[in-house]
């Protein structure tokens, strides 16, 4: 279930974010930023971090605030997905990583297969456009969506990276530890029901 205190955290910086961006009052400014320091508090509450190391990494936001893009790469082959090793936590995942700007979400995703696995991809389909929030993930200062494209491999061959220890290929019922943060069990699932139905259309939140 998720963390009903970072649920309020996550509103309470978008509405400062974007109180700041819009606001030229001084005394209303001045609300927005204690708002803000409201928010890195309760943030400090729930996750690793202190209110002043929170509250730089809000401060560096920028504009309306809206939800950040994470694209992740669905490949398989021969009935089994393509998960690589995050050497920051030492447990596996999809393949991807923010989507940059300047680049087109199939852009973004096969960049980062060929970063993080050494295979030169294709995407060909949109598999789910899903919110991070409604998963089951590990906390997150930011509200996200993620974008799931399937991709076909095209070249390469399996090479991890500075990011990445290992890469390998894992049938359903084989999965290794994941990391939750950035993968979950039931949105692996969800991408198995379109690996055996292709038609399926895309699932979204």
């Amino acid at each position: 279930m998720a963390d009903k205190n970072m649920e309020r955290v996550r509103l309470l910086q978008s509405m400062a974010q974007t109180g700041l961006e819009y606001a030229r009052d001084p005394y209303d400014r001045d609300r927005y930023r204690k708002i803000l320091t409201v928010a890195s508090e309760m943030a400090a509450d729930s996750m690793a971090g202190t209110p002043g190391e929170i509250e730089m990494i809000y401060s560096r936001e920028k504009g309306y605030a809206t939800p950040k893009v994470d694209v992740r790469a669905v490949v398989f082959r021969e009935g089994k997905v393509l998960l690589v090793r995050e050497k920051s936590d030492g447990c596996w995942t999809l393949p991807g990583g923010w989507a940059d700007v300047g680049d087109s979400p199939a852009e973004s995703v096969t960049r980062e297969v060929l970063e993080e696995s050494g295979f030169v991809t294709r995407a060909v389909k949109v598999l789910a456009v899903l919110d991070r929030n409604k998963h089951g993930h590990t906390e997150n200062l930011f509200h996200i969506y993620k974008i799931y494209l399937l991709c076909e491999i095209t070249g390469g061959s399996a090479r991890p990276s500075d990011e990445t220890s290992e890469v390998g290929f894992f049938g359903e019922e084989e999965l290794p530890e994941l990391s939750r943060q950035r993968i979950t069990r039931g949105q692996l699932a969800i991408m198995f029901e379109h690996y055996r139905d292709p038609g399926r259309p895309a699932d979204f939140d």
